[in-house]
């Protein structure tokens, strides 16, 4: 009886090897990856009565007769040549010793041959995401099976860096927020490749940015910006002197956008002139930066007759007081020569 083999086919079939005098033969090891397809063959001959395939003494083909359960094995071929099965879609389970025995007229034979099974890398247990406080011990943990055993490695690659291990536990002592990021594991054998990625964040406190002093003609537009750098995003709140401004407070509005918080005046008066104060807080902890909202006049004759106001060039740079108390005196020099 022959039949035609179908699949992957990687494994190559079993020959008779070593002394042709002896009854037991033993054959080389055939070597085959999950997954594929592997072939047994076994010298016949005429004198051949019965002939059988076994594994782990459970029989798998008497002759034409199929023993074993399994749909994966098949028979190919039998004949005065050659008797020949076929194990499909080989896994772990398949590996191990394979006998054909041959009974003749005058006496039995046997010839067994080891399957080794070649497993490609899977990553089987890997740390997940994780959330941690700045200065925080932390440990990353890839394991992996496969055979030949795999070796595992570690790399930060975005941000891309030079944190790297070669062993399936990855520590980083104190972590800083420059090591966030995401975590990249490699487990390699002979066979494959298998890659999985794990996440840190880094919890931190704000910092923010340091405050811009800004200029701003009477009634006209100013916009107070601050910006904090924090993990996770800080809340911002606003105060004049000591006073919160809330949204829609006098007029005023405040936008949070992210890591930045824009306070805007839509038309100045003089009580919105002095300092302000931002604020940046998260759960870790709060920043602050101090601004000066300041008046800038128009130069025209009628700047001349408001009082010592600081006074303040196109530029934004400060006049300053003793120069528009020079400008005052000359205004008034005709009316104080009169006494």
């Amino acid at each position: 009886m022959e039949t035609n083999s179908g699949s992957r086919e990687r494994g190559l079939p079993v020959r008779s090897q070593g002394d042709s005098h002896s009854d037991n033969k033993v054959m080389d090891n055939i070597t085959v990856r999950q997954g594929e397809t592997v072939f047994l063959r076994c010298a016949q001959g005429e004198v051949v009565t019965h002939t059988a395939w076994l594994n782990r003494s459970s029989i798998l083909y008497a002759g034409e007769d199929k023993w074993s359960v399994d749909p994966r094995v098949s028979l190919v071929t039998l004949n005065q040549e050659e008797f020949t099965i076929k194990i499909e879609n080989v896994d772990m389970t398949d590996e191990g010793q394979y006998v054909c025995a041959v009974q003749t007229s005058s006496r039995p034979r046997t010839t067994s041959v080891h399957i080794l099974v070649q497993v490609p890398p899977k990553i089987i247990n890997l740390s997940r995401d994780i959330v941690v406080n700045e200065g925080s011990n932390v440990t990353l943990m890839c394991q992996a099976s496969g055979k030949p055993e795999p070796s595992i490695s570690w790399k930060l690659i975005s941000p891309s860096g030079d944190l790297a291990s070669d062993d399936e536990y990855l520590e980083i002592p104190s972590i800083s927020r420059q090591r966030a990021g995401t975590y990249e594991c490699t487990a390699v054998n002979d066979i494959d490749t298998d890659v999985q990625t794990v996440d840190i964040t880094v919890n931190y406190a704000p910092t923010v940015s340091e405050g811009r002093d800004v200029g701003v003609t009477l009634g006209q537009r100013g916009v107070l910006e601050c910006e904090a750098d924090a993990v996770p995003e800080a809340d911002f709140e606003w105060y004049k002197d000591d006073r919160r401004i809330f949204n829609g407070f006098d007029g005023m509005e405040i936008v949070n956008t992210g890591s930045l918080s824009k306070l805007t005046f839509f038309n100045v008066s003089d009580g919105d002139y002095g300092n302000y104060t931002c604020v940046a807080i998260n759960k870790l902890g709060s920043s602050n930066t101090s601004f000066l909202l300041y008046v800038v006049i128009e130069p025209t004759s009628s700047t001349l007759l408001q009082g010592p106001r600081a006074v303040q060039d196109g530029s934004g740079g400060a006049m300053g007081v003793h120069s528009h108390t020079c400008l005052l005196f000359i205004v008034f020099l005709p009316f104080l020569l009169r006494f």
